[in-house]
């Protein structure tokens, strides 16, 4: 395995405390994360009805956790969605609709839970923003923040690294009031972090959808929650390493692990080659729908899944040289383990 740097993650009260920053060398690693359970449930393969589905996950990771998933004192809750592949390969709107019904029931209003996507266009391709055309959508009530529309953003959060060639650590500031959002060098090397998720809400719940990736590997639970949540991402791509070791830090910041309670995935269709552009001609269907808060553990069991279907049809593995979930791994996000999988059926 190839080195990697520590993180280093640093509020406005710790600065203040550390003075000088502090160097990766003298941060001790974070420990190996236990194996969480991934529960499982069956969906209709014809209706793809999840209402049922959802809410046997939701109480059995209540159950298991001793945590009721219901309001707090912000009363808010977030859903972060995916639909940056656009129309095809988009988070299932009928699964957010059987989870906004679930944590109704659990007592959040309407009003209260949020929904979080990065572009308007694809939000409103793929139905989570009115049709230009009629003005309806399915979800009336729920506001629906477009992160690129930059209102989401606060100039004290954000991801700093240069990543130069030699992998640099973290640093996550909060010390950086009235900080300007415009294009200096400086700030080429920041990538703002969307707020409400885990300044705003109680808890906030992740919704992937899972495609292959040429950079990143598999593009799936750990990517939907974080460059998929910040600006500034495409400066990650300019080398293998660099998006890689991104989504394995910011995966690990503190006040994001904190309030982000379980992701939500379901398998009613995922690409294994060709992503993150949907082509149908290398998708394929499963009825189950998984919930768990391990996202490295999922991200772990369906890179193995679309290496199989890879096989059948010739195509390489994903490479063994994209280290993210093995980044994440060090840094405390989760288990890459399978072999010690946990996957309990809920039906």
């Amino acid at each position: 395995m190839r080195p990697f740097s520590h993180l280093i993650l640093l509020a406005a009260g710790l600065l203040a405390l550390a003075g000088p920053a502090v160097r990766a060398q003298d941060v001790a690693p974070a420990p190996r994360a236990t194996i969480q359970p991934i529960w499982e449930a069956r969906i209709d393969p014809a209706g793809g009805n999840y209402d049922a589905a959802v809410e046997r996950l939701i109480s059995a990771y209540e159950r298991a956790t001793h945590r009721r998933m219901a309001p707090g004192p912000k009363r808010r809750v977030g859903l972060k969605i995916y639909t940056d592949s656009g129309p095809g390969l988009a988070t299932p709107v009928p699964l957010v609709k059987a989870v906004i019904v679930a944590l109704r029931r659990r007592g959040f209003e309407n009003r209260n839970i949020f929904l979080v996507g990065l572009n308007q266009l694809r939000l409103r391709m793929t139905g989570y923003l009115p049709s230009l055309v009629t003005g309806k959508t399915p979800f009336e009530g729920n506001p629906v923040y477009v992160l690129e529309s930059g209102r989401y953003y606060d100039p004290v959060w954000f991801y700093d690294s240069p990543l130069p060639d030699r992998f640099n650590p973290v640093i996550a500031e909060q010390q950086t009031r009235g900080y300007s959002n415009s294009s200096t060098k400086d700030e080429d090397r920041k990538s703002f972090l969307a707020t409400p998720l885990f300044l705003d809400a109680d808890f906030w719940i992740n919704l992937p959808v899972y495609t292959d990736h040429p950079v990143l590997g598999v593009n799936g639970a750990l990517v939907n929650a974080t460059l998929w949540n910040a600006s500034n991402t495409a400066r990650f791509f300019r080398s293998p390493a660099n998006a890689p070791a991104a989504v394995a830090e910011m995966s690990a910041i503190p006040e994001l692990r904190e309030t982000w309670a379980f992701t939500i995935a379901s398998l009613e269709r995922y690409q294994y080659i060709g992503g993150p552009f949907f082509n149908s001609l290398y998708t394929t269907s499963e009825p189950i729908l998984w919930l768990s808060g391990d996202p490295v553990m999922m991200d772990a069991l369906m890179r193995d899944r679309m290496n199989q279907w890879r096989r059948r049809y010739g195509f390489d593995d994903i490479s063994d040289e994209i280290r993210t979930l093995e980044d994440a791994e060090i840094l405390g996000s989760g288990s890459t383990q399978i072999q010690h999988a946990v996957l309990i059926p809920v039906n």
